[in-house]
């Protein structure tokens, strides 16, 4: 099971205090600009408003290759966009069984962002912070940028005008703290939505029933 700032978990088993968990919630510096939204990103959210495969509800477009989310409500209208930082490795399938296994034992070539998909859900980590599962048991979640290892330059990451330092995760969608309780946290943390991640090694078209895979 993964431990740290991405293991999922079902107990408080952290030692650190919600309140001290808090001070480490650093927003992310000014961003430079909303994301622009991909042909693939457009593709997708016109299928999902034809066919209504969101059911009702809001939901999130993750472009790996552009590191952007795009958050859209029920009636697929676009609200907000943002940069994230997702899996250090590139590929669009999580390892089988790494939701159980300590963070130290995964290599560097598993830590993807799996693409499809996924019916998310509310819920908290083992510190009590309240997250988004995008697929857990995977233990994949969208959360809020952590600033907790400095090397990391997380932050910095975000803020920069292309997406090419913007793989550093274990697999999570992390966003600037600003945006997830601006946009996220409205959205999808208070009852079940969908999120559809991008694949990034083969055509969207593949994974979604898009005009075109229909004509495949």
């Amino acid at each position: 099971m993964r431990v740290g700032s991405e293991r999922r978990g079902r107990s408080f088993a952290s030692g650190i205090a919600v309140a001290a968990l808090a001070s480490l919630l650093i927003a992310a510096p000014p961003a430079h600009s909303s994301p622009a939204v991909s042909r693939d990103t457009e593709t997708v959210a016109g299928w999902v408003r034809t066919t209504g495969d969101n059911q009702g509800t809001p939901f999130a477009i993750v472009d790996k290759k552009a590191a952007a989310v795009h958050i859209f409500d029920a009636d697929g209208k676009r609200r907000a966009s943002s940069p994230i930082l997702l899996g250090l490795a590139k590929g669009d399938h999580s390892v089988p069984g790494i939701g159980e296994r300590q963070m130290a034992d995964i290599r560097d070539d598993e830590r993807t962002t799996p693409a499809g998909r996924f019916v998310s859900e509310p819920g908290r980590n083992l510190s009590g912070e309240d997250i988004v599962w995008v697929d857990y048991d995977a233990a994949v979640s969208m959360h809020r940028v952590r600033a907790t290892k400095k090397a990391e330059r997380r932050l910095e990451r975000l803020a920069t005008p292309t997406p090419a330092d913007n793989r550093i995760s274990y697999g999570c969608i992390n966003v600037p703290a600003a945006f997830y309780d601006a946009h996220v946290k409205p959205s999808f943390g208070t009852a079940k939505a969908v999120i559809y991640v991008l694949p990034e090694t083969r055509p969207a078209s593949t994974l979604f029933e898009t005009p075109t895979a229909q004509a495949r």
